[in-house]
């Protein structure tokens, strides 16, 4: 915040790549009047919620981008000796104030798309909906800290963040547009559909307690996975004086 001018640029960026891509749905939808069974309304509910997702994840977990450089540079011994978990501290350690404009947008979004739908969504599908957004969250916030912990084996993997970066852009597409097999494969093996298609679901068309069950598996046993896996790569750490 000390640089307003690059915070105020860096606000309108996001806010205009949201806008860009809202265009891209109008003039999709000025063709046709639904897409693999997804209207215009549900294509902006499943947009808000990507918005929503990478603005939350960009906002708090921006740091964890940094490890691979802090491992490079050695500051990561400094990290582990402070009397805090290592894990909350490259995981927390940043706000990025920038991403605020992605936020903002994807809630008006959201907001928008409610009042404009036809059918009313019951309490039960606005709980499963948040709690499948959170699980969406939580399962990019595992694949992002397992792509980092990657730099304590191999170092210079700074650009190995483009992987997660690429799901989440597939995650803007509704898996119905993929055969069945590759949609299985979409949500058990690579949970795509998971981070944006499946929440939208369920505030769309009702709630799907099988999927809130996959959901949850994902969400926190990687989470338990990502856990190990850190506390596992920092005991097999030389650090960068040795």
């Amino acid at each position: 915040m000390e640089f307003r001018a690059n915070f105020i640029a860096k606000v309108l960026q996001n806010i205009g790549w949201v806008i860009f891509y809202l265009l891209i749905i109008e003039v999709i939808y000025g063709q046709v009047d639904a897409v693999a069974g997804w209207t215009k309304e549900a294509m902006f509910v499943l947009a808000a919620t990507v918005f929503f997702m990478s603005a939350v994840h960009g906002a708090l977990f921006m740091s964890l981008y940094e490890v691979p450089y802090m491992v490079r540079r050695g500051t990561l011994d400094t990290v582990l000796i402070r009397p805090v978990d290592s894990q909350f501290w490259v995981s927390l350690r940043r706000f990025n104030f920038d991403r605020i404009g992605s936020l903002v947008a994807g809630i008006g979004m959201l907001i928008y798309v409610v009042i404009k739908i036809p059918v009313v969504a019951s309490a039960g599908q606005w709980a499963a909906y948040s709690y499948m957004t959170l699980c969406s969250l939580l399962i990019f916030y595992s694949l992002t800290l397992f792509l980092m912990t990657l730099a304590i084996y191999f170092v210079r993997v700074e650009n190995i963040w483009v992987l997660g970066e690429t799901l989440l852009e597939t995650s803007r597409f509704p898996i119905q547009i993929f055969g069945p097999n590759f949609r299985t494969l979409l949500i058990v093996v690579l949970p795509v559909g998971l981070l944006a298609t499946v929440p939208a679901e369920q505030l769309l068309r009702g709630v799907e307690p099988a999927m809130l069950l996959v959901g949850t598996v994902w969400a926190f046993g990687g989470m338990a996975v990502t856990r190990w896996f850190w506390r596992f790569s920092l005991s097999r750490y030389s650090s960068a004086s040795s």
